[in-house]
């Protein structure tokens, strides 16, 4: 892993790189990608494609294989808690690194605070004894204290909190299965729903396009695998058997309940769009299935916001330790917890507990608009990275232990794939904004990476931040 330059011991950075546990290490992933965009997002990407959003998913899902693939290659030749930013920099120089490193981050502590503030909306309106704002203060003080304490913590509550959504999604595929089959007594609709209601395309191939892009949207998150594979004691081994599973989970969860939804209902029933677990329990005939479903909600954001503040602390300290972000970020407890990177993470979070209370969502849509479509900016320049670094690799005689499947040509079918897709986006009014909003977001950010951070004496650079464990 990467070498810390300054206070840290090796000690530390071995103490640091054995906390996580593989299990910990894919309950993360999960956490992180299996949310909102799962339990509420899918009803909107169905009412848009129709049950041709079945395309949508798997094009989706062939997307992901192949950029977690390209990604799990990088990390299991070269663990970094910087991960696509590290090799980024090393790939196409340090300004890239840096100015990928700092959007990402950007992006997860405005997510961060948007989980906080959605999930404290929910509580509220299922008990609403207490003010949004004190739900949203009392889940980002819980979250940020579990990640000051040490990553082994942090990573079994992930574990735990992941564990139940999966539960919850499992539960959720074997009810829709016993339906379809009538063995509930709810009648079963069996195969009509796919092929009635104006057919299986109902929106043409434009419907399926659109729904395209919320459902990349909702994948991402994923790459956090490979930061959090740099603090497991074998990070080569683990972080491919971390990907494989991730992978097939995902598949099996996403493709699994979407195609439960479109065989259940018609795809234009309008409970689809606010809740559709929802909806398909209440056609099950199970009792309570709001309030359950709220729960496992409320759950999902909570664990998606304890990811995702890991993922932002680790990539600023990286950073940091890279001399992109101010030294005093660049140190870590004994326990090999980064404090100071965590509390600059969370910081924006509890500005949105201000911002709850005088301007409830407002301020956070808007940040989220702009950062939207990082997601596509990350998995291209990841890409291309992976095809750098590999040519490069294949130069030198050194081998991976995780490779990118049929290369070159997999990894430029990825490229073209994700082009097409932003293609596609420019063609939508709204993710077109968040396309331009993310296009001068880059830029910018880029420019003040160049203009004014400069090498650091001690610093570690892209080039010299080799696996030290």
């Amino acid at each position: 892993m990467e070498h810390t330059p300054h206070s840290n011991t090796q000690n530390a950075q071995k103490a640091q790189s054995s906390y996580l546990k593989p299990r910990h290490l894919v309950m993360m992933a999960l956490g992180s990608a299996i949310g909102t965009g799962l339990f509420v997002g899918t009803g909107a990407a169905i009412q848009t494609a129709g049950p041709a959003v079945l395309i949508s998913y798997l094009v989706a899902c062939l997307l992901l294989v192949l950029v977690m693939r390209a990604l799990g290659e990088m990390a299991a030749a070269d663990p970094s808690s910087g991960a696509f930013s590290t090799y980024a920099g090393k790939a196409m120089g340090p300004t890239v690194g840096r100015a990928l490193g700092w959007l990402w981050w950007a992006q997860i502590v405005v997510v961060v605070a948007a989980e906080a503030t959605a999930a404290a909306q929910l509580v509220t309106e299922m008990w609403p004894s207490l003010p949004q704002w004190v739900w949203a203060l009392i889940f980002m003080a819980v979250f940020t204290a579990i990640n000051l304490v040490r990553v082994g913590t942090l990573g079994e509550t992930e574990f735990w909190f992941a564990l139940l959504k999966v539960a919850a999604v499992v539960a959720f595929l074997a009810v829709g299965v016993l339906l379809l089959i009538g063995v509930l007594p709810a009648p079963s609709p069996g195969l009509s729903n796919l092929t009635e209601h104006g057919g299986f395309m109902p929106n043409g191939i434009t419907g399926v396009a659109a729904a395209l892009l919320v459902v990349i949207f909702a994948f991402g998150g994923t790459e956090l695998v490979t930061i959090a594979a740099a603090e497991t004691e074998d990070p080569q081994r683990n972080v491919a058997a971390a990907i494989r599973t991730i992978l097939i989970r995902i598949l099996v969860f996403y493709v699994g309940a979407v195609t439960v939804m479109v065989l259940v209902l018609p795809w234009n029933n309008t409970e689809l769009s606010s809740s559709p677990f929802v909806a398909v329990l209440n056609v099950a005939g199970i009792p309570g299935a709001d309030v359950l479903m709220n729960i496992v909600i409320i759950l999902a954001l909570l664990s998606a916001l304890n990811a995702n503040v890991y993922g932002s602390s680790r990539m600023l300290y990286s950073l940091a330790r890279r001399g992109s972000a101010p030294n005093a970020l660049a140190g870590t407890s004994s326990r090999g917890v980064p404090r100071a990177a965590v509390v600059i993470s969370v910081l924006f979070g509890f500005i949105a507990v201000v911002l709850n209370y005088l301007w409830p969502e407002t301020i956070l849509n808007i940040m989220l608009n702009v950062i939207g479509s990082t997601c596509l900016v990350v998995w291209g320049l990841a890409l291309i990275s992976q095809i750098i670094l590999r040519k490069r690799a294949d130069r030198a005689g050194v081998e991976s232990p995780l490779k990118m499947w049929l290369f070159p040509w997999l990894s430029y079918f990825a490229l073209a794939l994700l082009a097409a897709i932003i293609i596609l986006g420019l063609l939508d009014s709204v993710v077109r904004f968040q396309l331009i909003a993310t296009f001068i977001l880059v830029c910018l950010i880029a420019l003040a990476c160049k203009v004014f951070i400069k090498p650091r004496a001690g610093s570690v650079s892209a080039d010299d931040a080799a696996p030290r464990t």
